[in-house]
């Protein structure tokens, strides 16, 4: 590999700690910040300083759409529809119309361009000790769920973000925070999706 200047390195290991953490690259934003650039083009100017010693490369016209020019066996991305915030709190309102959508890595998600996925982002504190925080994007697979999956569901026509239950009586949803009640449905418990996968603090895009 070229040698790279200190700052370059110190970029590049930016980009993989990231990625391991969020499942996506950062934004050239959060580069900016995380630098202390004066300006986005900084950051720009460095990415691309990468790209020409050939240790990343970038895919036009998508969003953070870097990828390690030394990843072995790299697999596609994939874009995945934002279904807008959901509750990660009380259950309440209905699930919205899509707001636009998220880039990642198909190896990270563990999902494939095939797979039924979708995003929703989450509000409230309900799920924080699994580490799910609002503001978090949540991966969802539309299949039937098992037991202490983590789920978004429409539950007596209300949707939310919940862990599923099954101990021998009816499903039901329990949060992941003490100070939320257990959620038992009256009438319907319907799984819209399944959790496969988390990206913390993501920019949603058309």
């Amino acid at each position: 590999m070229t040698e790279l200047t200190d700052r370059q390195q110190q970029l590049l290991d930016f980009l993989h700690a990231e990625h391991r953490s969020c499942g996506i690259m950062p934004s050239t934003r959060e580069i900016q910040e995380h630098f202390g650039f004066a300006s986005q083009t900084a950051a720009v100017s460095h990415l691309r300083a990468l790209e020409k010693k050939g240790v990343i490369t970038r895919r036009p016209g998508k969003a953070r759409a870097l990828e390690f020019a030394d990843a072995p066996d790299r697999e596609p991305i994939v874009d995945i529809p934002i279904y807008g915030m959901i509750p990660a709190g009380y259950a309440e309102g209905v699930m919205p119309e899509p707001e636009g959508c998220i880039t990642v890595d198909t190896r990270s998600m563990g999902v494939t361009p095939t797979t039924k996925t979708f995003a929703v982002r989450v509000r409230g504190d309900s799920m924080i000790d699994a580490h799910i925080m609002e503001g978090d994007h949540v991966i969802l697979e539309n299949r039937p769920p098992r037991d202490h999956d983590i789920v978004a569901a429409l539950i007596d026509e209300e949707t939310t973000l919940k862990r599923y239950i099954v101990d021998g009586r009816k499903p039901f949803l329990r949060a992941e925070n003490e100070a939320y009640p257990d959620l038992i449905p009256m009438n319907e418990l319907k799984v819209q999706g399944v959790m496969v996968g988390l990206v913390r603090g993501a920019t949603r895009r058309w």
